[in-house]
């Protein structure tokens, strides 16, 4: 058995599963008592709360979904009837970025918070960061839970935190060099950014004192060619991290182990379940992660379907540590895949392809059903460098769609600055039918 005072991450597994059903049976109870949501979800199913006596007993729950919480907002606008307390005690508003639906507000208390910052605390912990690290956060601090609990778990490690919302990308780039910053935390979106507004500014990104970015809000982080791009350019090392608005800050590429996610089952329960049975998978194999966060009291998930889908790395990690390690992150959603000419094909699958080519500025895809069948067209915008011969890049582009993927897609050009930049979560794959 660990020592009282171990830094929670790093518990072995018992220990760690006595946390997780201490904390569990806390949350059911304080939950059952006065949260309306999962009285009335649990009292339709038929649960018996006080039969969880065990981490297995878990499944005896109904998972929950993203569409029964949106639901549940329209019909009990503004925040839902996912309240454990009056809601005089919440303290802190988010929203969703509503990239795949309608976006939701949500509410935390100021314990609810603090476990929020506590994550994090762990999380840079794990990424090998110090209290001298001084930490940047180019986004706007609007709605969007984004980096708000990352830029407040630093600050209260006692770090030095600098927010960049309000500015350009031009003064951000500025305000790192001046404020001899060590770690950035952005989508890896706006990494890329960044990037391209530093080349434009003859700025030598890669000689900054920037050692660490964090990225997260989209795929990117997991995807070797993006990482590898954004790594190159900032001449830093970058790690992938995962959460949601409305479960908190749960997953982090560990510095010991490039490539793979370890889960925070220090402050949550992770189920990886076949999505069509909901039963579990056997180790190794993919399927859909089931989260049930611990710490969020105020107004938890209790088996909550992410749409992500995983597969346990059941290898030891290089770290020691005993916590739930994914192979290569999130592998993609399952509501995103789409079948073209018989292929199962992700947007996480196309960007690895794309991103490999340092001619294209940036990216869109559209996929539309054309007789019955469905067809996708890519748009690319060639880099200045690129300009000159945009059809050797769609030729090139073309040939290692069809190589690596299976299929043949429509790709052309655009023109310069045809396509969007964004600062926060960008979004580049279109369904259109």
């Amino acid at each position: 058995m660990n020592a009282p005072d171990t830094e929670p991450e790093n518990l072995d597994r018992e220990a760690l599963h006595a946390r997780q059903l201490q904390r569990l049976q806390y949350l059911l109870k304080e939950v059952s008592a006065t949260n309306e949501f999962w009285q009335k979800k649990w009292g339709a199913a038929g649960v018996d709360i006080n039969s969880i006596q065990s981490l297995s007993d878990l499944q005896k729950l109904p998972v929950t979904t993203k569409s029964e919480l949106v639901e549940d907002h329209l019909a009990h606008a503004p925040y839902g009837t996912n309240l454990t307390y009056p809601v005089e005690n919440y303290t802190r508003m988010h929203q969703t970025s509503g990239t795949t639906g309608l976006p939701m507000r949500w509410l935390d208390t100021k314990a609810s918070w603090d476990w929020f910052a506590e994550c994090w605390a762990q999380i840079y912990r794990m990424v090998g960061l110090y209290q001298e690290d001084r930490l940047f956060f180019p986004f706007s601090f609007g709605p969007f839970v984004g980096f708000w609990a990352a830029f407040e778990g630093a600050t209260r490690r006692g770090n030095f935190c600098l927010a960049g919302g309000g500015t350009g990308s031009e003064a951000r780039l500025q305000m790192i060099l001046d404020n001899r910053i060590t770690a950035v935390c952005c989508t890896p979106t706006y990494a890329l950014r960044l990037a391209e507004v530093a080349e434009a500014e003859n700025i030598n990104l890669a000689a900054s004192r920037v050692r660490a970015l964090v990225v997260a809000g989209e795929p990117g982080g997991n995807i070797e060619a993006t990482k590898l791009r954004i790594g190159q350019a900032w001449g830093a090392r970058v790690f992938d991290h995962w959460g949601m608005t409305e479960i908190g800050a749960l997953g982090i590429e560990p510095l010991e182990s490039p490539g793979s996610l370890n889960i925070l089952e220090t402050e949550c329960i992770a189920e990886i379940v076949n999505s069509d049975t909901l039963e579990p998978v056997s180790p190794g194999e993919q399927g859909e992660l089931i989260i049930t966060n611990l710490g969020r009291i105020g107004s938890p998930l209790i088996r909550y379907r992410t749409g992500d889908l995983v597969s346990e790395d059941t290898s030891p990690c290089p770290s020691g540590r005993a916590l739930l390690r994914l192979q290569g992150g999130i592998l993609g959603r399952a509501d995103d895949m789409v079948i073209i000419r018989g292929n199962n094909v992700f947007p996480s699958s196309l960007e690895a392809i794309l991103r490999t080519f340092d001619r294209i500025a940036e990216y869109r895809i559209e996929v539309r059903t054309i007789r019955s069948m469905q067809h996708m067209k890519i748009e690319l915008e060639p880099t200045d460098s690129a300009a000159a011969d945009p059809q050797r890049l769609v030729r090139e582009v073309s040939h290692a769609i069809k190589d690596k993927l299976n299929f043949n897609a429509e790709v052309v050009t655009v023109a310069p600055g045809a396509l969007p930049r964004f600062e926060l979560k960008g979004r580049r794959f279109f369904k259109l039918d």
